[in-house]
């Protein structure tokens, strides 16, 4: 026979547990949403990703992306995450990965990094970061990097393709600007 007040104190902790995963994202400045199925595999192959690229996730969630660019086009990637939990479940993903040496992680604010390594950077992220990065991409991304984005469009920037069935455009560096720009280093 199960002891209800146990059965209750179980239920409360995955209740809290499940709470925290999808909102606590909000503490962090980003709301949980996991990319969806298609739009992961769009991304990867607008974006033509192949084993000499470096991917860059930013707000990797649960790794969507990084794991599939890894397994599947045997890129290099980085997935930044800032939500802890999330972070956990990444770091248990990679020690399962058959790919672990591809699959490079980092637990902090995306706004932190420098994005002179990247190839291709990934993002499913709201209006309002995208517009934040768009200097640091203009001053950093070397020349043929690609940017692909789920939802949310880079200001000021036009898509190379916007594949709607999928929401996600893609951006080739220094074409995306209209500019003859070199980009960072």
């Amino acid at each position: 026979m199960y002891d209800p007040y146990l059965v209750g104190v179980a239920l409360a902790v995955v209740a809290g547990a499940l709470a925290y995963f999808v909102f606590a994202s909000f503490l962090f400045g980003a709301g949980y949403q996991p990319t969806p199925r298609a739009a992961a595999l769009a991304m990867l192959r607008l974006a033509e990703v192949s084993p000499r690229d470096t991917v860059y996730d930013l707000g990797a969630g649960t790794g969507a992306l990084i794991f599939r660019a890894a397994r599947i086009y045997r890129a290099q990637t980085l997935g930044v995450e800032v939500e802890p939990l999330r972070y956990l479940i990444l770091r248990a993903r990679r020690g399962l990965s058959a790919e672990p040496e591809r699959v490079q992680l980092k637990w902090g604010n995306l706004f932190d990094l420098t994005f002179g390594d990247a190839t291709v950077v990934a993002t499913f992220l709201w209006p309002g970061a995208m517009e934040r990065l768009r200097p640091r991409f203009e001053a950093e991304l070397r020349p043929g990097a690609r940017v692909v984005s789920h939802c949310h469009p880079v200001p000021g920037w036009t898509a190379t393709v916007h594949d709607r069935a999928t929401d996600v455009y893609l951006y080739r560096w220094p074409e995306a600007a209209g500019t003859n720009s070199t980009g960072g280093s």
